[in-house]
């Protein structure tokens, strides 16, 4: 079964950079702030595997970030920052295919620290 994406940002708004005064580590720090935010959210209302684990995919010149709402069903949160971009087959994830890919980016994370 397929993924539902859903948008939270009329509930929380996404971080706005200011690029006439751009300093980035507020900027980064912001960002954090806000996945935190919706992270504390959607485990006040759901819990199981994963709820929370942000994914990432390269799109361009950055990346299209996910947030895991559920896992059965498959439910994802656009998390629109930066560019706000989109992963052109997030629609078709599965289950599995995020637990591989949220395995994946820890071993990389690892690896990189």
């Amino acid at each position: 079964m397929s993924a539902t994406i859903f948008s939270i940002s009329q509930q929380f708004p996404t971080p706005k950079i200011d690029f006439a005064n751009y300093n980035r580590a507020k900027a980064i720090k912001e960002e954090d702030d806000y996945i935190a935010k919706v992270k504390a959210f959607l485990l006040s209302q759901k819990k199981g595997k994963n709820v929370g684990e942000v994914l990432n995919f390269p799109v361009a010149d950055g990346s299209a970030q996910y947030m895991v709402a559920s896992m059965r069903p498959l439910e994802l949160v656009h998390l629109e920052l930066g560019d706000a971009y989109n992963f052109a087959y997030a629609h078709l994830l599965t289950s599995k295919e995020v637990n591989n890919k949220l395995a994946t980016q820890k071993r990389m994370a690892e690896l990189f620290s």
